[in-house]
């Protein structure tokens, strides 16, 4: 079948949105689908157009930026020839132009599934202001004009303002996480660089560094754990420079998260490729999501975490709270409060060696062909009601 996937922004732009993207793009590939991938051209150093592990991407040109997103005049145009092409059509939100998508794949008779990932909270200011009321209408109308919603919890679905207004449509799918196989010498080469000194215990922190995702909790919480484990250490891994939007609240933390760095408690370890990341986890002890708001919606790196034999702390958010829920693998620290994480923390390091994953279940459950295999049964089932229909 041919399948087309839209989003605002694609690999290699990084975030939990993105990677989910790739993932699913290649399971269906993979299972045989020609898969066709509409996004951005949001960089001027990667092709409007290529092939990358069978999926095809089509870049649109960018004209301006507004806050975090993007004006393309060409997307619509060629979203009217890629949906004419499509016979099954999945869409990424949030995202401005997916309300477009969808009415042409209503039109056209074709079944368009929204994978709702999270709600949307853009930075301060006017423009910024306008350019969130402007993706929620289209948001909302996307919602109206596509046969199913997948999201990745009912937890989530039930508390997003967005979703509960859809719950009919509601579909909850596990999200894929896959990482690559690692070597022990590799392991090693890894904690040589980012700790060469073999502090312990290690927190990892997998992110962007933005406002939502709660670095000032981690480094409110720091001094408590310091005081019980002198030599603990924070890993970063993930973009932290030049973020947009961003630029004020990496100002606002820079001195204190100097502070740390020149007392090697504190490291940004820069934007890990897949291998890095599994090398990463096995050289923590555990990982922190002190999350604000509902732009998390799970957290990926929970189970990459999980998969990886690490436990994790995550905050008390609706999405956010099930994998260490799920799967009793860690800890829950209540929303923004840096007594309550410096407390999570502290547990799960002094219980460790309990919190055993059963990782042969969190593999099946999150394998990307699975997943894939139930957007297949999706896909079938609206398929089959669209006909009903046009008898």
């Amino acid at each position: 079948m041919r399948i087309l996937i839209g989003l605002t922004y694609y690999r290699p732009h990084t975030s939990g949105l993105t990677i989910y993207a790739e993932r699913i793009a290649r399971a269906l590939a993979d299972r045989g689908h020609a898969v066709t991938v509409l996004t951005s051209h949001y960089r001027k150093d990667i092709p409007y157009e290529e092939v990358v592990d069978k999926v095809r991407i089509i870049r649109v040109p960018v004209l301006m930026r507004v806050s975090k997103g993007v004006i393309m005049p060409a997307f619509g145009p060629t979203a009217s020839r890629l949906v004419a092409e499509a016979d099954w059509i999945q869409l990424h939100l949030p995202q401005f132009d997916a309300a477009g998508i969808a009415l042409r794949g209503r039109l056209l008779r074709k079944p368009t599934v929204v994978t709702y990932h999270c709600d949307l909270h853009m930075p301060p200011g006017f423009m910024s202001w306008t350019a969130n009321q402007s993706v929620l209408l289209m948001n909302d109308l996307a919602a109206r004009l596509t046969h199913r919603i997948v999201t990745y919890t009912q937890d989530y679905a039930e508390h997003s303002p967005y979703l509960s207004g859809y719950l009919k449509k509601i579909r909850v799918i596990s999200p894929p996480v896959t990482l690559p196989e690692t070597t022990d010498d590799a392991i090693r080469t890894f904690g040589q660089a980012h700790n060469p000194d073999s502090r312990s215990p290690v927190i990892g922190m997998a992110a962007r560094f933005a406002t939502e995702k709660g670095v000032e909790v981690l480094l409110e919480a720091l001094p408590a754990v310091l005081e019980k484990y002198p030599r603990a250490r924070v890993l970063f891994a993930g973009p932290y420079e030049g973020i947009v939007g961003e630029e004020a609240y990496a100002r606002r933390l820079s001195r204190r998260i100097r502070q740390y760095i020149d007392g090697g408690v504190w490291e940004f370890v820069g934007e890990l490729n897949p291998l890095d990341m599994v090398n990463f986890y096995r050289n923590i002890d555990l990982l922190v999501l002190p999350s604000l708001n509902s732009t998390e919606a799970f957290g990926l790196v929970q189970i990459e975490a999980m998969m990886n034999g690490v436990p994790c702390v995550a905050s008390n958010l609706p999405g956010v709270r099930q994998p260490v829920l799920r799967h009793a693998m860690g800890r829950i620290a209540e929303i923004g409060d840096a007594g309550s994480l410096s407390k999570a923390i502290l547990e799960v390091l002094d219980h460790r060696k309990e919190m055993q994953p059963d990782l042969e279940n969190i593999r099946r459950e999150y394998d990307p062909d699975r997943i894939a295999a139930f957007y297949e049964d999706l896909y079938t089932e609206i398929a089959s009601e669209l006909e009903r229909h046009d008898k």
